[in-house]
Parts: structure tokens; C-alpha cells; sequence
């Protein structure tokens, strides 16, 4: 991970750290999150080791430990975490990713940052597993600000949409992981797929759409638009035009809460 080349007459050493490569990690892109993935999952999210995370910020002696604030559904190659850990320095932020060798990149991506930029990744982190299944394992009720769901598979066959991660079951799951006032962001390229999820939103009782006005002036917005690696292929490839299509739904309170 990292090169140490000690300096003579008391200079301070010099830290050459080599960030993972893409190349190294590829997988395929698409895969069935319904099938039987193999996984260690926590009982509840009181078994998880937040420590082993946030060594620096939920370690032995830490009390009381911060928990995990954002939650990025699908985090990819983990661009938009880089992107959000100065926006938001103090909140800790978890990246959820189902494939094997991409979330081995981001864990070692994360690795380098934490070396070359000392203090300034220390609450970013990532774990493999299938959040359309495991999430409240991981998550109490009303405890995520944010979650969000940049890019995800379309599955444009009819017979695959039950694999969509916004459907009206899993609207429900997330309702309870997001406290009141959460904001659920999502973010295509494919008009269709942009509908679907916004209608989902939509016709969900324990959710209300942002402004546009919200929209427009919420930071972590113009981060996902950016950041995101599949964000930054549409941008340099032109696809569909450059369009971005972009939700966000507040979490509001049913009656009896």
C-alpha cells in the first residue's frame, strides 16, 4: 500500500502512498442481488464491529461512538464517498456494495486516502453485502440522514424489475432505517428507470419530494451529479445527452409516530 523512504538529518519521512487500480478490481457490472449470495451478516447492528470501520472515531474507550449517518446504496467504485468526506467531515458515512473484488477496491481506496490525507477519511468506510436484504442488520430505526441510490441497475426487462432497488417492499425498509426529516436521494440516466423510482417515492405514504428549489441548494446533490463514476462516464461519454435525472424525497412522519 504504501512506500516509506526515511529522510537523513531529522527530515521528516516521506509517505509515497500508491492508490488500488480499477484495472485490478473489474468485475461484471451487473449481477442478481435476489439470488443466493453467500454472506457474514451481524445479527443486528448493535454485533456489528464499528471499530474495525472507524478505528479512529468508534475504538475502545470511545464513548460515545458516533454511528453511521449516510449510507450510499450501491457505492460502487466509491466515488461518491470521496466526494461527500468533506462535505460532511463529522458524519459518519458507510458505501454498501454487493460485488466482491469492487468492494475490496473501495476498502483499499479508502486505505490510501486515510495515509496520504491523515484525519480527513477517517469516517469513511465501506462493506460488502446485499443491502435488499441485510439493511436493517446493519442500521437501527431512524437512524440514517441520508441514503442514497446513485446510478443503479435498470433492469429493463419486465420479468427483472422485482430486482430494482426502489420498489414499493423495499420503500418500506428504508422508511424505517431514515429518521424523520432523512432526505433518500437517487440519481440515472435512464428516463425510464428515473419514473419508476420517482413514482415509487411518490405513492409511498412516509415520503414527500423536495423543492426544486431544496434541490438545487442541497451540496450533497451537486456531489452526486459529479462524483460518481458512472456520473463522470455519462458527462465524458455524452450518453443521452448529458441528462442526469435526479430525485429526492424527504422522510416524513406518519400520523401515529
Amino acid at each position: 500500500m504504501e512506500g516509506v523512504e526515511d529522510l537523513a538529518d531529522g527530515q521528516a519521512n516521506e509517505i509515497t502512498v500508491n492508490h488500488p487500480q480499477k484495472k485490478y478490481f473489474r468485475q461484471r457490472a451487473h449481477c442478481n442481488p435476489l439470488s443466493q449470495w453467500l454472506f457474514d451478516y451481524p445479527s443486528s447492528p448493535n454485533a456489528v464491529d464499528w471499530a474495525a470501520h472507524y478505528p479512529k472515531l468508534c475504538g475502545d474507550g470511545i464513548s460515545p461512538r458516533p454511528k453511521v449517518e449516510i449510507a450510499d446504496i450501491g457505492c460502487g467504485f466509491g466515488g461518491l464517498l470521496v466526494g461527500l468526506a468533506p462535505v460532511f467531515p463529522s458524519t459518519l458515512m458507510m458505501g454498501m456494495e454487493i460485488r466482491e473484488k469492487v468492494t475490496e477496491y473501495v476498502e483499499e481506496r479508502i486505505k490510501a486516502f486515510r495515509l496520504e490525507q491523515p484525519g480527513k477519511f477517517d469516517h469513511v468506510s465501506v462493506v460488502r453485502t446485499n443491502a435488499m436484504k441485510y439493511l436493517s442488520r446493519f442500521f437501527e430505526k431512524g437512524q440514517l440522514s441520508k441514503m442514497f441510490f446513485c446510478f443503479p441497475d435498470p433492469h429493463f426487462k419486465r420479468s427483472n424489475h422485482r430486482r430494482r432497488i426502489i420498489n414499493a417492499g423495499l420503500l418500506a425498509e428504508y422508511a424505517y432505517v431514515l429518521r424523520v426529516g432523512g432526505i433518500a436521494y437517487s440519481i440515472t440516466d435512464v428516463e425510464e428507470l428515473h419514473l419508476w423510482m420517482k413514482s415509487h417515492f411518490e405513492e409511498h405514504p412516509l415520503f414527500e419530494s423536495l423543492t426544486d428549489e431544496e434541490i438545487a441548494a442541497d451540496p450533497a446533490v451537486a456531489v452526486m451529479k459529479i462524483e460518481t463514476e458512472e456520473g463522470k462516464k455519462v458527462a465524458r461519454e455524452g450518453k443521452f445527452g448529458f441528462v442526469k435525472y435526479v430525485t429526492a424525497f424527504r422522510r416524513i412522519k406518519r400520523q401515529r409516530e
